[in-house]
């Protein structure tokens, strides 16, 4: 890896227009691209995708065991209303993300990726695993609830400043010209996290019941798959030991970029400067985040409650039939991901919002017919239109805002957007049912918010094959640093403005 060599303008001053001229008139050069081989390429990925994977393992846990936990921790509580209880569980760790986007998305932005995601991932792993060891309503009463959501809040917060970061962290590594393929490797591991989670439910709940009976699960065997988040945890924070920090944040600081200049939009701002100077960019990147996450959650943490509760099949036969559609539809995420490098971000998302205004429908009501093969069939429409909104999240919204603001940037932007319309897909679907009457209500919900990320998709900037704002070209090698140097003057990706090319004073 190479960086740029220079002095940055004074620090506090305003750019003169004299200045602004010999900026424009400096060149781009080799020794400015930054160089990354592809064996630091798979380090970075992996360090990062292991975080994801247990996030979602989570996920898949607490959402598979939804209708267990609501014996286990409301017992005595009317059924309904101990659902809903549960499912506010798994809505309030999304209530503290932005809280948690707000500290720990400037903090990564100060002292640097590695060292925030670090922290992210002991935090989740261990809150997961005390979820395990709560006692139940039988043995303390209802008030098993006050610590159930305190320790979910502590996931909340942590997962707040993990998957702003693990986007940032990986779209910082990755070539500008593979950026969407690279960076879809994340959730990758996100949805095989989620996967193993309802596998290990399915597992842990066959050979609990053949042992020691149907109440098995009720009577102790739900802590098996949150204690398992130990080894697993102690795994993925022994990889984020391993992964550097990313070479976009450490040519930034190099370049003197990270000091705060009130108005120089390329340096390092807080809340209240991420706010003023990106505000158009936060509201497209919650717009996108709201469309792709309401699908996204009814694929993953909706649908055992909604095929155990409406279509009435057990949570193994849900596992049975979900698992299979998530390895595929995570196989296909890097394929998109290429996709999106040739024909464009906007593209991918346009085909992604529009697959699901279509599809939503006619998926909920082939999963009403109730065989296996129709929930199969209707999990995979579903899962369609997901995949292409997941692929390209990782590598599009980062790409909103320069590198010295990036993640508190993208920690207020993805939380805000995950915590409002994501996370509280499973709550709102089944009130709304449970208001209506209508098992089609979350279909209605999931597409209204895909009519409101076309709109948005349509008014954000393209960015693939770009290099990321405030950063300079990533590349795969020298030589290609060299012709990409070469052929600058032609081409329309390159804007030297929105680089830090140090300025020589005149």
């Amino acid at each position: 890896m190479s960086e740029g060599q220079g002095k940055p303008a004074s620090e506090g001053t305003k750019t003169s227009s004299r200045t602004r001229k010999a900026l424009k008139k400096m060149r781009l050069e080799a020794d400015h691209c930054i160089v990354i081989e592809p064996k630091s390429i798979r380090i970075a990925i992996g360090g990062t995708t292991v975080g994801n994977f247990m996030e979602w393992f989570d996920f898949g846990v607490y959402g598979y065991l939804a209708i267990t936990m609501r014996t286990v921790f409301t017992e005595g509580m009317d059924e309904q209303m101990g659902l809903l209880v549960t499912l506010l569980g798994f809505a309030v760790s999304f209530l503290v993300r932005p809280f948690g986007g707000m500290v720990l998305g400037p903090l990564g932005d100060k002292i640097g990726r590695q060292k925030v995601l670090f922290f992210t991932m002991a935090t989740m792993a261990t809150a997961t695993a005390l979820i395990g060891v709560l006692p139940t309503a039988a043995q303390i009463g209802l008030w098993v609830i006050i610590p159930l959501y305190l320790l979910k809040m502590i996931q909340g917060f942590s997962t707040g400043g993990e998957y702003a970061g693990a986007t940032t962290y990986v779209s910082e590594f990755a070539p500008d010209k593979s950026r969407g393929f690279w960076a879809s490797w994340l959730d990758v591991g996100s949805y095989l996290g989620f996967a193993a989670g309802a596998g290990t439910v399915a597992v842990t709940t066959v050979i609990a019941t053949s042992v020691a009976g149907e109440n098995a699960m009720v009577d102790g065997g739900w802590r098996i798959p949150f204690l398992i988040a130990i080894p697993l945890g102690a795994v993925a924070i022994w990889f984020r030991l391993k992964i550097p920090e990313t070479p976009s944040f450490e040519a930034t600081v190099a370049e003197g970029l990270d000091v705060k200049v009130k108005d120089d939009k390329y340096a390092r701002h807080g809340l209240i400067g991420v706010i003023r100077h990106f505000w158009k960019e936060i509201l497209i990147g919650i717009a996108i985040v709201a469309g792709s996450q309401t699908v996204g959650y009814a694929l993953t943490s909706f649908m055992p409650t909604y095929l155990e509760e409406t279509v009435k099949v057990s949570n193994v036969q849900a596992a049975v039939a979900t698992i299979p559609v998530l390895v595929v539809m995570s196989i296909c995420l890097p394929l998109i991901g290429r996709l999106s490098d040739k024909m464009g971000r906007k593209f991918v998302f346009l085909v992604a919002s529009g697959s699901t205004i279509v599809l939503m429908v006619p998926a909920f009501a082939v999963m009403q017919i109730g065989e296996m093969w129709a929930v199969v069939v209707a999990l995979f429409m579903v899962a369609l239109p997901a995949g292409f909104y997941i692929a390209c999240l990782a590598s599009t919204l980062p790409a909103l805002f320069p590198t010295a603001s990036r993640y508190g940037a993208m920690g207020l932007t993805f939380n805000i957007g995950v915590s409002m319309f994501g996370g509280t897909t499973p709550l709102f679907s089944q009130a709304l049912i449970d208001l209506t009457g209508n098992s089609f209500m979350p279909a209605f919900y999931i597409m209204f918010f895909s009519i409101i990320a076309f709109v948005a998709v349509l008014l954000m900037k393209e960015s693939a094959h770009k290099p990321l704002l405030g950063s300079f070209p990533t590349v795969g090698s020298r030589e290609e640093a060299v012709e990409l140097v070469r052929t600058q003057d032609d081409n329309p990706d390159l804007d030297p403005d929105t680089m830090p090319i140090p300025v020589v004073k005149v």
